[in-house]
């Protein structure tokens, strides 16, 4: 399967940021590591690609981004964390919904998002105390249209997201991608009209990487015959940084009630990741080590 990339670039002489990605595999890890079924395949990888677009266009260094869905549907909510340097991670309520195709022959993402409901982002700086979070209400569950209402609303910029994964009769993740596109200072009315005009014509992602299209490929078409300038292309990744010792120092935040019951009851104790199912497990000496440092502070 070709590897994921993304793609950034400036448009029409600077008047619009443009960002274009694979995301295939990604996706696929997801699915893989949740066990979702077709419609939460969807619904979840749109909810990453669009997390990592987001991210990467809005992040810089170190900082991190989490994005929150909750919605009315079976799924129920999504958490995924992103970076600006390409990788993300995630979790779903419920992995394990199949709807029945919609009107239009598709999964049904909305359905099983749900129509109603929230959609919140939350960005963090190392050391900061203080974390930016907006907050919209969801528009459709489709994702797309929710992530070019977030960014008009609560960061002023307007935007357009494309988010489409292909999932195949046997719930395999076998294309996934998007694009972003977002309107910067100066850019006319017709331009504007221009750009829109185009974004309606084009097929729906999935199928441009399905027919051989790349990310570059997809921004040209969006950019037909204009200006395009590529900036940068970089890797993706679904990947979850975590270890024993961060789960240690949140067993370290248990009370010594619990971790002494952990000790003389059960006999150690073992941590599961939310967004890996990695395990680790803690026997009595480590947890006894951890409650002796508790005491000691």
């Amino acid at each position: 399967m070709a590897d994921d990339y993304l793609v950034k670039s400036v448009a029409e002489h600077g008047m619009f940021r443009a960002y274009a990605v694979r995301a295939t595999n990604l996706v696929e890890e997801a699915h893989k590591i949740h066990d979702t079924w077709s419609t939460a395949s969807a619904a979840f990888g749109r909810a990453l690609i669009g997390t990592l677009l987001l991210s990467t266009s809005g992040l810089q260094g170190q900082e991190g981004m989490t994005v929150k869905i909750q919605g009315n549907g079976p799924i129920g909510y999504m958490v995924i964390d992103g970076t600006a340097q390409g990788t993300v991670k995630g979790y779903l309520h419920n992995p394990h919904v199949n709807l029945p195709l919609n009107a239009k022959g598709k999964i049904d993402v909305s359905g099983g998002v749900g129509k109603q409901g929230i959609l919140s982002v939350t960005k963090m700086a190392p050391g900061d105390k203080t974390p930016y979070t907006g907050q919209v209400n969801l528009v459709s569950g489709e994702l797309g249209d929710d992530f070019t209402y977030y960014l008009a609303q609560s960061e002023q910029i307007p935007s357009s997201v494309g988010l489409s994964v292909y999932v195949d009769d046997h719930d395999n993740v076998t294309m996934a991608g998007g694009f972003l596109v977002q309107v910067l200072p100066g850019a006319s009315d017709q331009q504007i009209a221009d750009l829109e005009k185009s974004i309606k014509s084009l097929p729906l992602v999935s199928k441009l990487l399905r027919d051989g299209k790349t990310p570059e490929d997809i921004l040209k078409m969006i950019f037909k015959g204009k200006d395009l300038k590529i900036l940068d292309k970089m890797p993706v990744a679904y990947r979850c940084d975590c270890s024993k010792e961060r789960f240690a120092h949140a067993l370290a935040s248990v009370s010594k009630k619990d971790l002494e019951a952990m000790i003389n009851q059960d006999h150690g104790a073992e941590a599961v990741c939310q967004f890996c199912h990695k395990k680790y497990h803690f026997d009595e000496d480590e947890l006894k080590k951890l409650l002796k440092e508790d005491q000691s502070k």
